[in-house]
């Protein structure tokens, strides 16, 4: 039995891929670096690949069960892993593939009906949590309230749902999405996030990790794909918010603005309010707060940046984030907005 690495750069071999994906109803992720397949009379019989620590498309031929399969094609995954530098490894499967994956190592992480999370390596999500709780200088019977914003860049309306967290909590949490896949860098959302949070003592702001809307948690929310997958990543992502975050850091609200721009963060909200229902935790939604009648969103200034709106920019941000749009780094991540198209 050999295992062969697929040459993504062909077209004839991915789409021999895509064939034998589809009859285990798996579609191919065109974002996968690097591609394993076993084949048995030139036909591929069982394949694994993986998108930098994520592994994805995993399937086998029911004629190759208990033959180690799954063993040596994680085993050669991981092993690349490793020589990219790559310690810690996700997996996206069904729910029945679960125990195989228990079976070399992975621990669940979370599931839904559709779609189970594991993770195998030198992080976890407890020794996530458990160093963030030690972040978190609060008192045991205290009430505390959740945001997890990505802050494309921060805004009035971002500081405004904070400012009305914050009086309504003993304590706020506010986690800024961490994956790098928006126009402003993450270390720079973050920085401009606790810039704009200085004068409100009860909160925290942190780093969202690569639990929490994360290419490894919920990839539709960078894409803006509305797909059959699209629940139940927002299943799968909330479930981990509730209850490994919620639950184990002592929060017992999650603070979001109501979303009248982007059906996928509405939809989500919606997501949520139904999962958190589960774990008996309360979700507040916050009437967004508005100017001239429209209410401020980050997509709204960097519409403006791309029209060089700078004046009509200033009445939507705080004066720490205008400074940095007016600095040599923010005008050159202008510069890149008003090229792109993407909607982050």
């Amino acid at each position: 039995m050999n295992i062969e690495t697929l040459n993504l750069n062909s077209n004839y071999q991915k789409n021999e891929l895509k064939e034998f994906l589809k009859k285990f109803q798996l579609n191919f992720d065109e974002s996968i670096d690097y591609s394993l397949v076993i084949r048995k009379n030139e036909e591929i019989v069982a394949t694994a690949s993986k998108s930098k620590n994520i592994i994805k498309c995993f399937a086998i031929d029911d004629s190759l069960k208990g033959e180690g399969v799954t063993n040596t094609l994680v085993t050669t995954l991981l092993n690349k892993s490793f020589d990219q530098g790559i310690f810690h490894t996700f997996v996206f499967t069904k729910p029945s593939n679960e125990d195989i994956f228990k079976g070399v190592g992975f621990k669940l992480i979370s599931k839904t009906d559709k779609v189970a999370l594991l993770e195998i390596g030198m992080d976890s999500i407890d020794k996530t949590v458990n160093k963030m709780k030690m972040q978190l200088n609060w008192r045991e019977k205290s009430d505390n309230g959740l945001l997890i914003m990505n802050c494309n860049p921060f805004t009035l309306g971002h500081q405004f749902l904070i400012e009305t967290a914050a009086k309504k909590m003993d304590n706020v949490l506010v986690l800024v999405v961490e994956e790098d896949k928006s126009s402003f860098p993450f270390l720079d959302r973050i920085t401009l996030v606790k810039r704009g949070t200085e004068h409100l003592k009860n909160v925290t702001v942190l780093p969202s990790t690569e639990y929490i809307i994360s290419s490894a948690t919920f990839p539709n929310y960078f894409l803006r794909k509305e797909d059959d997958s699209l629940i139940e990543f927002m299943k799968l992502d909330t479930k981990i918010t509730a209850e490994h975050f919620c639950k184990k850091l002592n929060i017992s609200t999650r603070f979001v603005g109501e979303e009248p721009f982007c059906e996928v963060t509405k939809k989500y909200n919606e997501t949520m309010i139904e999962t958190f229902k589960e774990f008996n935790l309360k979700v507040c939604v916050i009437p967004r707060k508005e100017m001239e009648h429209c209410a401020i969103s980050a997509s709204q200034v960097r519409a403006l940046l791309k029209e060089d709106k700078l004046d009509e920019v200033k009445n939507l941000v705080p004066y720490s984030t205008f400074e940095y749009l007016i600095s040599e780094k923010g005008k050159e991540i202008a510069e890149r907005i008003k090229s792109s198209n993407s909607v982050h």
